[in-house]
């Protein structure tokens, strides 16, 4: 529909996987499942409900009479109410025990529970791929050295493969984190209007025990080990934030990447995939924009700022529950998880497809050597009788005097000429130029990069040993 405005992260970004978890086709058969949990606790618990309501229940969990509850809504202005009423038309006999008990939450927050872990599952996948994918390209790359940045000023070399590790570390960070989330998600369970289950405690005649084994029930037949212990009418709304909290910190980690690859874009030393037909520019035909680093830092800003919405949400909840956090999670939740779900796909496809121009980086790393050569040759010299404090001084001249060349005239790095011209250094051109070779100058970078490999990496992949790595197509 084109007259209709419709999210960017659903039209443009995001993978149907994704949309299709935060689709009402996937919260309203969700809402079904949750039904026959309940009706099925409440069997086995005691209460007049019997096998052959819960199997005309089954029968009908999947296909949704959308006209009829859509219909119903109309009337009763009442989501929860009018998707129990159109399941009751389905299930004739059943339609008298769906929802008993519960409050319009037990389907809503359990819901959202199960779709932000089938959601965070999938962030987890793709996680482990860029990790994959990235890891490749640093083992590939250890030994290449290249020009390192402080300050985004020249500093002493590292290596290609080196740099990439410190992407990777983030990601892994950020893999332990969704880890740690998916690892104690619970369910809201059936608490009922205030969190005292009070409804559930007059079905079962005073049993307290039953209330408690109503919970345990549920989230055994949901796939879940627990529910929250305790709750107002909702679960508590920290853990939106915390979810979000991992989202927001693999968009941080994906920013920083963008920004590295784009800078170094830039500089001409690597570039990310660029397509024979791609234009990068309406007006500039030559140009070589990364169109990939700037979507992903651009979606990963909007990620970084929503993680604020849970916050406030969570915080502003009066007692036992109050609406405003409704239509914000409608919004916040779904839409930070189709960011980020897009953000990976741009990682995992910039991680497949980065170019690297070696000749480019040791062309720009050769310019920069001379001068943190410098140290090397001040002690070579020293060795051979020179005096530390006066060579270090002519090395802050002579430094300063190429500089100058390379600054104010636009001319060539000439320190070694002016070292090898001076006597108190004893020492060749030919001999400078020995001395420059790039991989001396990198420290441990490669040996580095194959412990973090071996050492860190692979035993964090090891559990996903059977999940196949992605690669993702780019639509737009």
């Amino acid at each position: 529909m084109r007259d209709t405005y419709e999210s960017p992260l659903s039209s443009r970004y995001a993978d149907k996987e994704m949309k299709y978890i935060f689709s009402p086709d996937k919260k309203f058969k969700t809402w079904r499942k949750l039904w026959i949990a309940l009706a099925e606790a409440e069997h086995e618990l005691g209460l007049d409900i019997t096998k052959e309501q819960i199997d005309e229940l089954k029968a009908h969990a999947d296909d949704i009479n959308y006209e009829v509850a859509e219909k119903r809504e109309k009337e009763v202005r009442h989501d929860v109410m009018s998707h129990v009423y159109a399941y009751g038309v389905q299930c004739p006999n059943a339609k008298g025990i769906i929802h008993l008990g519960a409050t319009s939450c037990y389907v809503g927050d359990n819901t959202d529970v199960i779709i932000m872990t089938e959601a965070l599952r999938i962030v987890e996948k793709k996680l482990v791929s860029t990790i994959r994918l990235l890891s490749e390209f640093a083992d590939k790359y250890k030994a290449l050295p290249t020009l390192a940045y402080t300050h985004f000023q020249p500093a002493q070399p590292t290596t290609v493969g080196k740099r990439a590790t410190l992407w990777i570390q983030d990601l892994l960070m950020d893999l332990e984190d969704v880890q740690y989330v998916l690892g104690s998600m619970k369910l809201l369970g059936c608490k009922g209007t205030t969190g005292t289950q009070a409804s559930f405690l007059e079905l079962f005649d005073g049993d307290h025990e039953k209330c408690k084994k109503l919970d345990k029930l549920i989230a055994e037949k949901m796939g879940y080990s627990d529910c929250f212990a305790v709750s107002g009418q909702t679960y508590s709304r920290k853990l939106d934030s915390r979810v979000l909290n991992v989202l927001a910190g693999i968009a941080q980690s994906a920013a920083k990447f963008s920004n590295d690859i784009r800078l170094l874009q830039h500089m001409k030393e690597i570039e990310e995939p660029f397509e024979k037909n791609q234009i990068g520019s309406s007006a500039m035909a030559y140009k070589r924009n990364p169109m990939r680093s700037e979507r992903m830092a651009s979606l990963a800003r909007y990620v970084m700022a929503d993680v604020l919405n849970p916050y406030i949400t969570a915080a502003t909840q009066w007692f036992e529950r109050t609406l405003d956090d409704s239509a914000n999670k409608r919004l916040s939740i779904p839409e930070a998880f189709l960011a980020v779900d897009a953000i990976l796909n741009l990682y995992m496809n910039v991680s497949n497809g980065l170019v690297v121009y070696d000749k480019v980086i040791t062309a720009h790393l050769r310019d920069e050597l001379p001068f943190m050569a410098t140290e090397n040759i001040m002690m070579d010299a020293v060795k051979r009788g020179g005096d530390r404090q006066e060579l270090h001084e002519k090395i802050r001249e002579h430094s300063m005097a190429a500089s100058r060349v390379i600054k104010s005239d636009g001319g060539k790095n000439d320190l070694l000429e002016r070292i090898a011209n001076d006597p108190s250094f004893g020492v060749t051109l030919e001999e400078l130029e020995a001395i420059l070779l790039p991989e001396k100058y990198v420290g441990r970078a490669p040996q580095q990069t194959e412990d973090f490999l071996r050492e860190t990496v692979a035993p964090a992949l090891a559990q996903y040993g059977d999940l196949k790595t992605e690669t993702a197509e780019i639509n737009v």
